[in-house]
């Protein structure tokens, strides 16, 4: 099992990821596990960093968010990382930026309103980044799957 888990924290972890709202003693009642137990497992797995939050999943469309992009990222300096991990860390906009293989450095996922806040971003974020060198967007049109779930593998 992954990280010292049993298949209880297993299956309360798939549980709390299609509903952290059920209530202990309802959980309780699904896992066959005594209410207080499960507070301490839940406790247990928020201590090990195996849970990191609580979160509220907003439907971006209901609050005008309608683009989603994928930028890409690139340069040749190695000190231009440091700069544009910072611009990503101030930019709300940036929901993700990931670490990649291949002929960039990093592949970010952004959500915007229109795409003349998506040209403005760029502009005004990415370019103003020292040794930032190109870029490379792609908008979303539909997304059939948006998942935040994680299928926790049994070892």
């Amino acid at each position: 099992m992954a990280a010292g888990l049993d298949e209880i924290d297993h299956r309360l972890l798939g549980l709390l990821q299609d509903d952290d709202r059920l209530p202990v003693a309802e959980l309780g009642k699904i896992l066959g596990v005594a209410p207080s137990t499960l507070n301490d497992r839940i406790r247990r797995l928020v201590k090990l960093g195996v849970i990191t939050g609580f979160h509220a999943r907003v439907d971006p469309d209901k609050v005008g968010l309608d683009l989603l992009a994928f930028v890409f990222v690139g340069w040749s300096d190695p000190a231009t990382e440091e700069r544009f991990l910072a611009a990503v860390a101030r930019s709300p906009q940036v929901l993700e930026a990931h670490h990649v293989t291949g002929g960039w450095n990093y592949l970010m996922k952004v959500r915007l309103r229109t795409t003349r806040d998506l040209e403005s971003f760029l502009a005004r974020v990415l370019k103003e980044v020292p040794g930032l060198q190109r870029t490379e967007t792609q908008i979303v049109l539909s997304s059939p799957k948006d998942t935040c779930r994680i299928e926790v593998p049994l070892q």
